[in-house]
């Protein structure tokens, strides 16, 4: 909610049409996550470039991993905290989507 009201606009409906099964036209894979299950959108405006990254790996859900405003004022690499957080969340949201999977097969 912090971020800009027309790039939070452009994130929802970046959102958006991957629940609906697409890719938007900025979306592009986070590098190290081997493939296209983690997603980044990354928009810019007058105040900064913001960040989504939201994986598409799990039927029907659109889970997003983390959403910030780019600190660095050089280069465009992600920063390894914000990796690490990426990797830790999407462990996260794969066990609990393993675990909502068993509990709809009892």
């Amino acid at each position: 909610m912090a971020f800009p009201i027309d790039i939070r606009k452009e994130m929802g409906h970046a959102l958006y049409i991957a629940q609906e099964g697409g890719k938007h036209k900025d979306a592009k894979p986070l590098k190290g996550f081997g493939g296209t299950n983690v997603l980044e959108v990354v928009q810019s405006d007058g105040t900064g470039t913001y960040r989504t990254m939201y994986t598409v790996q799990f039927e029907d859900i659109v889970y997003v991993l983390h959403a910030f405003q780019k600190k660095s004022k050089t280069g465009i690499k992600t920063s390894k905290q914000d990796i690490d957080l990426v990797e830790k969340r999407l462990r996260d949201a794969q066990q609990k989507y393993k675990e909502w999977l068993s509990s709809q097969n009892k």
